[in-house]
């Protein structure tokens, strides 16, 4: 006995002289660390490297010319290599937010090997962190009394096949027999019924709200907006596939002709305030022009719109879109209680916006509008998001 008690003493005090050593190998490195300043440090091994930078977006952004235009891109910093082959990097101090981060090692992306929490945006990886404060607080996991996120196939009779959403529950819902009121929460080109619950953090954003009695207990539903697809890419069948920002069926009508299965399925199924006032839809880019036509299309069904740095316009010569403004003026003949219009101010979208805007000025439509910095990027959305639920079914 008093031989096997050496023995574990002495693998104990060899494991912990590895730990130390690990501090500066593959193995023992932490990043990122969250410094008591507020700075941020990153660290990753890579002795061979001859040179390793992080983009993030807590670094100044640059404009790039994308497909879509002009918007911003993370920006980068290169890192310092130690004796020991660790690169480091340490920021200014941040504040509150969530942030999403990646490495160039010798000009290739590569993730954070030491990070395991990360987040696709079409078929971007990347990491991500949180700073205390607010907002960063709202999008944290609290505690408080949580909801349920369920993945739910429903039958989509007017696309002819199986479709899939995620669909937020707030806590007690299971528990009791109220019924809730819906908002129906549509993504962006690229994206899926996956975005908003994880790079939006809408079941965090919700459950925080509610417990603080900001927003009221909602049930909120986030579907695939391209019409193409049955699912996110990976969870349909056959949809192995890289992940792409255009794909087919994204604005062209189908889907807004075909958001009434959405909602009778919802209403057949959960327990729903199923009228006018107790419906909202609201959704970024793509799905806000989603949005902007699903409640001009059927104009006595949502009584909150809101419209999330939302695409305006498409060459797409569907009846949905050529009879827009007809549609909008059933819509506005008995107007909605609440249509919220909001984008950052170097938003490549934002002139199209403002051109929107003058079109419902013109015509003595009322809206609420506001503006953000920052273009069009997951931080203003989630901001959008925090801002527009605290104004439902008041």
């Amino acid at each position: 006995m008093k031989r096997f008690i050496v023995m574990t003493v002495g693998w104990l005090m060899a494991v912990n002289s590895m730990g130390q050593q690990a501090l500066w190998s593959a193995d023992g490195i932490i990043s990122p660390v969250i410094n008591e300043n507020r700075t941020v440090t990153f660290r990753i091994y890579a002795p061979a490297a001859e040179k390793m930078e992080v983009e993030g977006d807590f670094l100044s952004p640059t404009m790039v010319s994308t497909p879509v235009g002009e918007t911003e891109s993370a920006g980068k910093a290169v890192m310092t290599k130690n004796s020991n082959g660790v690169w480091e990097y340490t920021t200014p101090p941040l504040v509150s937010e969530l942030y999403s981060y990646t490495f160039l090692n010798d000009g290739l992306r590569i993730t954070d090997p030491n990070n395991v929490y990360q987040v696709r945006d079409v078929a971007s990886v990347s990491n991500i962190f949180l700073m205390s404060g607010q907002p960063g607080d709202l999008y944290s996991v609290q505690e408080v009394p949580h909801g349920n996120v369920a993945k739910v196939w429903y039958p989509s009779l007017t696309m002819n096949m199986d479709r899939r959403m995620t669909v937020y529950t707030p806590a007690g819902y299971e528990d009791s027999e109220r019924s809730y009121p819906v908002l129906y929460l549509l993504h962006g080109a690229g994206g899926d019924e996956n975005a908003w619950s994880e790079l939006g953090r809408a079941a965090q954003i919700l459950d925080n709200l509610i417990a603080q009695g900001k927003a009221e207990p909602m049930i909120v539903v986030m579907t695939n907006g391209n019409a193409s697809q049955q699912a996110a890419p990976g969870e349909a069948p056959n949809s192995m596939k890289k992940p792409a920002l255009f794909v087919p069926g994204m604005m062209d009508g189908r889907f807004e002709q075909a958001f009434t299965d959405v909602v009778s399925y919802v209403e057949s199924h959960y327990r729903t305030q199923a009228d006018k006032a107790h419906r909202a839809i609201a959704g970024l880019s793509m799905g806000g022009f989603h949005a902007m036509h699903i409640s001009a299309l059927y104009p006595d069904t949502f009584d909150y719109v809101g419209l999330f740095s939302a695409a305006i316009h498409t060459d797409n010569d569907s009846p949905v879109y050529t009879k827009f403004y007809e549609n909008l003026n059933r819509q506005f003949s008995t107007p909605p209680q609440l249509y919220w219009i909001g984008i950052g101010r170097t938003d490549f979208l934002y002139k199209d916006n403002a051109a929107f805007r003058s079109k419902l000025d013109s015509l003595n439509y009322h809206y609420e509008y506001t503006e953000s910095d920052g273009g069009h990027i997951w931080r203003n959305w989630r901001i959008y998001l925090t801002t527009f639920v605290q104004r439902l079914f008041k």
